[in-house]
């Protein structure tokens, strides 16, 4: 059974960084792309970031040129975030997709908030 767990967020100032973690328990990532999505309250879930199995990355604008997207290990996607502004504020979750069945797999969410 594949599972996602995220963690690394937390309250942090404006201006300031976090390094978020996808572990995966139950299967390696190399088949699979990673994404980190954010849901602040009253608003639909936003794709933040990908990355492809070759280790491609793409980004939404909103956070182009402060987040980056990697997997590092294979059991591990990360998503560092710099220059954190108060709208990054919201919960933020990996979702794991496998390229073979196109099955998906999210986590539990991890909450980073940005405020002074």
């Amino acid at each position: 059974q594949v599972q996602l767990v995220e963690s690394g967020g937390g309250l942090v100032q404006p201006g300031g960084s976090l390094r978020l973690s996808c572990a995966v328990s139950g299967t390696q990532l190399s088949t699979f792309v990673m994404r980190w999505y954010r849901q602040a309250p009253g608003t639909q879930r936003e794709l933040v970031a990908t990355i492809t199995t070759g280790g491609t990355p793409s980004y939404a604008d909103s956070v182009k040129g402060r987040f980056t997207i990697s997997r590092e290990s294979k059991t591990t996607a990360y998503l560092i975030m710099n220059n954190l502004k108060p709208e990054d504020t919201a919960v933020y979750y990996c979702k794991a997709t496998e390229t073979t069945t196109w099955r998906d797999f999210w986590g539990q969410g991890t909450q980073v908030t940005v405020s002074s």
